[in-house]
């Protein structure tokens, strides 16, 4: 059932009633410890994560982002 107001029901509205919203983000959870430190827990976790989305493993260091002027 759709409730006028809600982002639901403008998007349908938007759209004709063509689209459907297929995820929802859930919430966030603290890690307990640095995962810039090599070998913790939340490292071997964001390195896994960085593999599977194809990045690489190694964190891009800040400096390739900074503006070369």
């Amino acid at each position: 059932m759709q409730r006028p107001g809600t982002p639901l029901s403008a998007l349908r509205a938007s759209t004709s009633g063509q689209a459907f919203r297929q995820c929802m983000f859930d919430h966030w959870g603290l890690m307990s410890f640095d995962p810039l430190e090599v070998g913790s827990q939340e490292s071997i976790l964001v390195t896994h994560i960085r593999k599977r989305k194809g990045l690489k493993e190694q964190m891009t260091p800040l400096s390739e982002f900074e503006d070369k002027l």
